[in-house]
């Protein structure tokens, strides 16, 4: 049997505006205690290119800057077994949602929410709900989403820029 993963604390500014979502952290993000820990992973490099900031700056820098700019980032899933860092390993009876009721609470000025792929979207919608926000679901920024870089950049703009 798999390992029982735990997820990561999200990242949220006191006036958060937009929630990312992936569904869980790979394996280099849990080890590494940050998101988007794989250095192909292109949410870095997305957010970095329409914010401003390096994306290779240190973590807590391109934190901030998310925060300045009003975004947070969390995961569908606090807790599951998988093994490697697939979405598609994910045992599906292992899943357990993150208490979104609490954090949506604590956190009001959060308006919308954007999946980061189509298994956070996924996941979100069958254990958690539709929610009362509106939501928009991302082309992956994982390096397992072979869309061009360019394209993923023009959708994920599209709605950060908003």
């Amino acid at each position: 049997m798999a390992e029982l993963l735990h997820g990561l604390a999200p990242i949220v500014g006191a006036r958060a505006r937009v929630l990312i979502l992936g569904n869980m952290p790979s394996v280099m993000s849990l080890a590494a205690h940050e998101y988007y820990g794989n250095p192909r992973n292109a949410f870095w490099r997305i957010t970095g290119e329409i914010f401003g900031f390096d994306a290779g700056a240190p973590y807590p820098e391109r934190v901030a800057s998310l925060h300045g700019h009003g975004v947070a980032v969390w995961d569908v899933l606090r807790s599951c077994r998988r093994i490697g860092s697939l979405d598609s390993a994910v045992q599906r009876d292992s899943m357990v949602p993150n208490d979104f009721a609490s954090f949506f609470a604590e956190h009001p000025t959060v308006a919308r929410v954007l999946f980061n792929g189509a298994a956070a979207e996924t996941n979100f919608r069958r254990l958690v709900g539709v929610g009362h926000l509106p939501t928009v679901r991302l082309p992956s920024t994982s390096p397992a989403q072979t869309m061009r870089y360019a394209d993923k950049l023009r959708a994920w703009r599209s709605q950060l820029s908003s």
